[in-house]
């Protein structure tokens, strides 16, 4: 199989970054003092305290960085677009002499962190999986493993679940298509909500396929599955009955949850 080349990093803009990156909202409005609710659940799960010194693989634009810095933690943070560097260095510079953590950015490749072998007790890798090939994947992964402490943790995030794209949407655009509402499901679901997705995702993951690159990789630990909040009090038709199992029901929900979760320590 041919190995294809990486993404350009132009691709990924200032633009993008306030437009379509996971949490644009919440950093426009405030310059990376809030965090979307995903990004805020998934660095939850890092468990960050004072003292500790994480590493921020893709900081995009650093908010990251200033709230693990704000909690006492040393955070560092690489991203291979220049312009998430920029953004990352303006989130973090106003915190120099004033919180308790330490924190530095640099622009490289996932692929070659510029670390020290068991330097990090937390890595943190969010909506970047799905934009690495599966060669590079399987090469950052090595050196989050280089860089992690033997006791670290590494935190993972990625969405959508594939099989949603691949197997559910289709089931779900021709519902919606039927209730009328088909205009606002296009046929490739990575143009659904946010259209350059279309571009940039070339390497989705299922519950499944996570576990087992991590795996690969050399980690152990718990993956699985989770969704926006639902209304499901209000779902009382036959069509909010039919969510409710799809979302909450095994095999069903390893279709139609969107995100997937990993916090894993080495094997």
């Amino acid at each position: 199989m041919t190995q294809k080349n990486p993404l350009p990093s132009t691709l990924y803009t200032e633009e993008y970054f306030r437009t379509a990156c996971e949490g644009f909202d919440e950093f426009n409005t405030s310059e990376g003092e809030q965090l979307s609710r995903r990004l805020a659940s998934a660095f939850a799960l890092a468990e960050v305290t004072a003292g500790m010194t994480l590493l921020d693989v893709g900081c995009g634009r650093g908010e990251i960085l200033r709230h693990t810095a704000r909690l006492g933690a040393d955070a560092y943070g690489i991203d291979y677009a220049e312009v998430a560097v920029s953004l990352s260095q303006q989130v973090i510079t106003p915190l120099s002499g004033i919180a308790p953590g330490r924190t530095g950015v640099y622009q490289a490749d996932a692929k070659r962190l510029p670390f020290p072998t068991a330097h990090f007790d937390r890595v943190v890798m969010f909506d970047v999986v799905e934009h690495l090939y599966p060669w590079e994947l399987d090469q950052a992964l090595g050196e989050v493993h280089r860089v992690l402490k033997p006791d670290g943790m590494f935190v993972v995030h990625t969405a959508p679940n594939i099989w949603y794209d691949r197997y559910a949407y289709p089931l779900v655009r021709r519902l919606r298509t039927l209730m009328g509402q088909g205009a606002a499901y296009p046929r490739n679901p990575r143009e659904f909500l946010v259209a350059v997705n279309e571009h940039v995702h070339v390497n989705e993951q299922s519950l499944w396929s996570l576990r087992g690159t991590l795996r690969r990789a050399g980690f152990t630990g718990k993956v699985w599955l989770e969704s926006p909040p639902q209304d499901w009090a209000s779902q009382t038709n036959l069509v909010g009955r039919a969510r409710r199992m799809a979302f909450r029901v095994p095999p069903f929900r390893w279709f139609f949850e969107r995100e997937v979760f990993a916090v894993v320590r080495k094997a």
